[in-house]
């Protein structure tokens, strides 16, 4: 069971196994640089991807997908940009979200692939 103080990093690491069972290699988590973070960046041999996870007790308000606003995307995308540059990365990327809904006992997950789109409004 996991407790409020543990459910983020639970979550993280509940993504990171879904990941890795879909055959991705995790590169990183919990990248920064500087102000900039991405909660897991991932890859296959086709795509790199950047993983926002959200992790919520099953009691919430707002769905933990509709918690990665206009705001927190454009800091990802930022943050991604960041990563493909110091690392020289040439490859397809996409940005997922991934949200993991506890019960205090199970987890559901939830993958978004193509959450969002590389705009800077």
């Amino acid at each position: 069971m996991a407790d409020t103080a543990n459910l983020g990093p639970a979550g993280e690491e509940i993504a990171v196994r879904h990941l890795t069972g879909k055959g991705y290699t995790i590169r990183h988590r919990n990248w920064k640089q500087g102000q900039k973070e991405i909660d897991i960046v991932a890859e296959n041999e086709n795509m790199i991807v950047f993983v926002e996870v959200k992790t919520r007790m099953e009691n919430y308000y707002l769905h933990p997908r509709d918690a990665v606003t206009d705001k927190k995307q454009k800091m990802i995308i930022y943050a991604a940009d960041t990563y493909l540059r110091i690392y020289n990365i040439d490859k397809e990327s996409r940005f997922d979200v991934i949200t993991v809904i506890s019960d205090g006992k199970n987890f559901n997950v939830e993958h978004i692939e193509n959450a969002f789109y590389p705009t800077l409004r």
